[in-house]
């Protein structure tokens, strides 16, 4: 009897102790960025913020897409879309790559690449307002991801004491690709920049 009661305590002990997430390794930035990795569409799977308001308005989106491009050697253009209420909103910035991040040249927000357990995908971390608001996206090519794919994402978020993710609904529309815009309306777009993104 007493070998069954030692035994039970010692599995009770494991489960109660389970190991602490990596989170160092869990939310490294990515060593070297490859520029043609990024080039092209992906929606939005998954993201959390730090803003708790600004968390509610992500979950009422229909969808969200970004899209890398360069129009030069030394120009490239990172676009977004946005679906809410069956609406779609677009703007595109000029950033600068360094490393393996970006900023706007707005200089507000600092975007870094994070690695990922995702083979096609893309994580972004963007630092707004010199760390007042973090902003933590994971997008791809495929609209829906593997299970496994989701926890580690969820995993990384819990790492940065943030809510729990936004999982956004891959049956739901995505904007069509932007078309070419007017840039007074772009402009009016950026002056709202990443605040709800």
């Amino acid at each position: 009897m007493f070998a069954v009661c030692a035994i039970v305590l010692l599995c009770l002990m494991s489960v109660s102790h389970s190991a602490p997430l990596d989170c160092e390794n869990l939310v490294r930035s990515l060593d070297q960025l490859d520029p043609h990795h990024l080039e092209g569409r992906r929606a939005m799977v998954a993201g959390s913020l730090s803003h708790l308001p600004f968390m509610e308005k992500l979950r009422r989106r229909d969808s969200a897409t970004i899209n890398f491009f360069s129009n030069t050697n030394e120009t490239n253009i990172f676009s977004r879309s946005m679906r809410l209420d069956n609406k779609c909103h677009y703007v595109s910035y000029n950033i600068s790559l360094e490393g393996s991040s970006f900023t706007f040249n707005n200089g507000n927000v600092t975007t870094t690449f994070i690695h990922t357990s995702c083979h096609d995908c893309i994580l972004m971390s963007f630092d707004v307002e010199s760390g007042k608001r973090q902003h933590f996206y994971l997008f791809s090519r495929r609209r829906e991801l593997e299970q496994k794919e989701i926890e580690d994402f969820r995993a990384q978020v819990e790492c940065l004491n943030m809510p729990p993710p936004a999982v956004m609904d891959p049956t739901r529309d995505l904007c069509p690709e932007e078309k070419a815009s007017d840039p007074v309306a772009q402009t009016e777009e950026k002056t709202e920049g990443l605040r709800g993104m």
